[in-house]
């Protein structure tokens, strides 16, 4: 398997990952199973039946749909339609595969991604509901996803109507970053109604899918486009949900993940405050604001360019800062320093060092200490 010292894929290895996508009835587990045996897609291809029946844990279904080579489409001319298409393709182990993402048990091999992913998009929270919302549940998402957009915080959502819709145009009014993930091919309009607000999220983020171009959506491709939304995200708000509704299946996945789960309360006995209210009696964190999901999310942010070891992982780029921001940071260093200190030293008022401070510690550049002391995050430590 790649890892994240490789720094690219050729584009022979490119469409070796890509013919694997593209093999029917050869699903994502199976190809990760393969790929981590033989060590390489390429590796796969060139397996002989031998070679192939000695993986363990492959299905007999998946054998024989990798040695029958019954692909989709014409792998190259599905990488010459991406290209046209201005569509990349992620591979697991590509320096700018979503970090997140590829820390979940069963991570997409591939992503087509329209838009621009970028090392910020490491503190994300994903915002799901109903489809059928209601205008108050509507305006909560809206207003929720803006403040925690321009708190430095990535909105992900699967581009539904609803809920979905609402967080993702929350996340662009305020001019902050959003990622959508479909449950079907880049090229299909669906739902149609988003037709504007896809193009609004592709200038302002990214739109992404791990189904092949030309895939229709389909009931049992949600649950799987789920389990990414989860993935990108530190945790996961959920905000008006039926009983049996997918955004519960939402909050499972992040669960398994080891995500946070919140959850935003709704009228008593209500059919869409079902699924909130479940996942508050079992321990979900109640949202009210903006503020609730910041608190609990603060402890699980390091900085993007800076490994699970600790160490800079190679060609990341570090975060741009505004003026306030890098005129603040300069007046920290190793040394704990109190809010107050620091308003005073900047001769600033609260309000505007609070909203510095918050920014750089969302991109995992400061830390805060307990009774509201801030240090300067420096490889990795403080």
């Amino acid at each position: 398997m790649q890892t994240e010292d490789n720094l690219h894929f050729s584009e022979p290895e490119r469409i070796a990952w890509l013919t694997l996508k593209l093999i029917a009835d050869l699903g994502n587990r199976s190809i990760l199973r393969l790929v981590r045996h033989f060590g390489s897609p390429t590796a796969v291809l060139r397996a002989s039946a031998q070679d192939i029946d000695a993986v363990p844990g492959l299905r007999d279904k998946a054998k024989q749909a990798l040695l029958r080579r019954n692909v989709i489409r014409a792998p190259r001319m599905e990488w010459d339609c991406l290209k046209n298409e201005g569509i990349r393709m992620l591979c697991l182990g590509d320096p700018d595969y979503p970090v997140n993402l590829a820390n979940i048990p069963d991570p997409p091999v591939a992503l087509f991604v329209r838009g621009r992913i970028e090392p910020r998009d490491l503190v994300s929270i994903a915002i799901v509901g109903s489809r059928a919302a209601s205008p108050m549940g509507m305006a909560f998402t809206e207003k929720l996803s803006m403040d925690l957009a321009q708190y430095g915080v990535t909105i992900v959502s699967g581009l539904a109507v609803g809920i979905d819709s609402a967080a993702h145009r929350g996340a662009l009014k305020g001019n902050g970053r959003t990622l959508a993930v479909l449950g079907c091919g880049l090229d299909i309009e669906y739902p149609q109604v988003n037709s504007g607000l896809r193009k609004d999220i592709a200038a302002s983020g990214a739109l992404m899918t791990e189904f092949p171009l030309q895939t229709p959506p389909a009931p049992g491709h949600f649950p799987q486009r789920n389990r990414i939304i989860s993935g990108l995200a530190l945790g996961v708000v959920v905000v008006e949900a039926a009983h049996r509704s997918g955004s519960l299946i939402t909050a499972r996945m992040a669960l398994e993940q080891g995500r946070e789960v919140f959850a935003v309360p709704g009228i008593a006995r209500h059919y869409r405050s079902e699924g909130p209210h479940r996942l508050l009696k079992e321990g979900a964190k109640l949202v009210e604001s903006a503020e609730d999901v910041l608190e609990e999310i603060r402890p699980l942010i390091r900085p993007s360019w800076i490994s699970d070891s600790g160490q800079e992982r190679p060609m990341a780029p570090k975060p741009q800062l505004s003026r306030d921001e890098d005129l603040l940071l300069k007046s920290l260093d190793e040394s704990p320093r109190h809010i107050d200190d620091i308003c005073r030293s900047l001769s600033w008022p609260v309000a505007q060092v609070t909203a510095s401070l918050l920014s750089l510690e969302l991109k995992g550049i400061i830390k805060q200490l307990p009774g509201m002391y801030f240090v300067h995050f420096r490889n990795g430590t403080c």
